[in-house]
């Protein structure tokens, strides 16, 4: 049976564990080859393992998000190999704290804002041209409904959550008479290590698995997914356009 993503090529960004190696995991299983970036070298060996089983390959990148001048000496490898990129997840993301504003240290902000929205920039500004060289470059990046709720005490987390959301709703613009599309994914609730960092008193048996949220992802990595600067809700099933 053929699989619906044979012959692409994708980047996954923490994909170490959680939904990030959920994603990358089932992207390979439906033919893609996942290029698999973060900081965790065990991590990223036991997702080739599980790679490895379903039959396919993957090549790993161990990469501190946070190492910029790293983020753009991807393009110049995945050019020289594949000369294209076809899908982008740009998953690897921090909580922070959950503190009042006043409370929040200047290195936790500094740390939010480089890890959710800068490395997603630099991601952007390095793997432009391979995303517009493939015939239908696909990126998404995982988002929070805390981007457009003012809640007490997530201040850090939504902030930086909010100007992700602008930076690829002002790329999905630009691309707009391209072949790429650029979209976000707000997961919600999802059974996972930084959903038990938030609300540690839950019980994660009644949330959906990263899995299950993987399995959804496939439609917008597909060559047929035509939304463009929209934001998917996983939790209710429903895509969202932002004017």
């Amino acid at each position: 049976m053929a699989k619906s993503l044979a012959g692409r090529i994708a980047l996954v960004t923490g994909a170490s564990r959680g939904i990030g190696k959920a994603i990358a995991l089932r992207l390979a299983q439906e033919g893609a080859h996942v290029i698999a970036t973060a900081r965790t070298v065990g991590g990223l060996e036991e997702l080739d393992d599980d790679i490895q089983a379903s039959g396919e390959s993957a090549t790993l990148v161990p990469l501190d998000i946070k190492d910029f001048a790293g983020i753009d000496r991807l393009g110049t490898p995945i050019a020289e190999r594949w000369g294209k990129l076809d899908i982008l997840v740009g998953n690897a993301g921090i909580l922070g704290s959950l503190t009042p504003l006043q409370h929040l240290k200047p290195e936790t902000f500094d740390d939010l804002m480089a890890i959710n929205v800068m490395a997603n920039y630099r991601l952007i500004r390095s793997l432009e041209p391979l995303i517009k060289a493939s015939d239908a470059g696909r990126a998404i990046f995982v988002t929070s409904g805390a981007a457009h709720k003012a809640r007490a005490y997530w201040g850090g987390y939504a902030v930086s959550k909010a100007a992700l959301d602008m930076l690829v709703r002002t790329w999905a613009a630009e691309l707009e008479t391209t072949n790429a599309t650029a979209n976000l994914l707000n997961p919600g609730p999802i059974a996972t290590r930084m959903r038990r960092q938030a609300m540690p008193g839950e019980d994660q048996k009644t949330l959906p698995t990263p899995e299950q949220l993987a399995d959804a992802m496939i439609s917008l990595c597909s060559a047929d997914a035509t939304s463009n600067g929209a934001v998917h809700d996983f939790k209710d099933g429903v895509l969202i356009q932002r004017n």
